[in-house]
């Protein structure tokens, strides 16, 4: 098994394995998502792939994508869509600006279940948060999703302790290289 970069032109080679391993690991608990998500991300990657600072990493085994991760720089000026709009509302206008924007934010990580305990989520992370400009890399993820807070505080990143609007109980990390990552 082996992780590797990989150009935002290359991914669509790779389609397929990204849809399986999408699919399996969120239509999973806690995030319940139906199988067909993961052909909605395949797409919604397509553009993605285009944004400034855009990043992705896969972990192949023998070509058979285990796993993936991807990532991009925030704009200056802060997205609205999608849970954006919480985000600004939970952190406020200073701390967005200061602490997200301009910074790398890892958009989804993923291993499919029978490659998990081998390492691939913390090489894929390390992947692509490896160029964090200043070691500013954020996230967002669920309250809901244990094993993974627990995977990204074993991985040093710090939840930020205000949270974030909405149904979905979603949190904001800070990695271990940011410098406001202990607040």
């Amino acid at each position: 098994m082996r992780v590797r970069l990989v150009e935002g032109t290359s991914l669509p080679a790779y389609a397929d394995g990204i849809r399986q391993v999408y699919a399996d690991v969120f239509s999973a608990p806690p995030w319940n998502e139906d199988p067909s998500a993961g052909a909605q991300y395949v797409e919604r990657l397509a553009a993605d792939a285009v944004r400034p600072g855009f990043t992705a990493a896969l972990a192949l085994d023998e070509g058979t994508v285990s796993g993936f991760a991807t990532a991009w720089t925030t704009p200056g000026a802060f997205p609205t869509g999608r849970s954006y709009g919480h985000v600004a509302e939970a952190l406020g206008p200073d701390r967005v600006e200061g602490w997200l924007c301009g910074a790398l934010e890892v958009d989804e990580l993923a291993v499919a279940p029978d490659a998990r305990g081998a390492g691939l989520g913390a090489a894929l992370l390390s992947a692509v948060t490896g160029a964090a400009p200043d070691g500013r890399c954020w996230l967002l993820t669920s309250v809901h999703a244990e094993a993974t807070l627990r995977f990204y505080r074993r991985a040093g990143w710090h939840q930020v302790p205000v949270p974030v609007p909405g149904r979905a109980g979603l949190v904001v990390l800070l990695g271990p290289g940011h410098p406001a990552g202990r607040v």
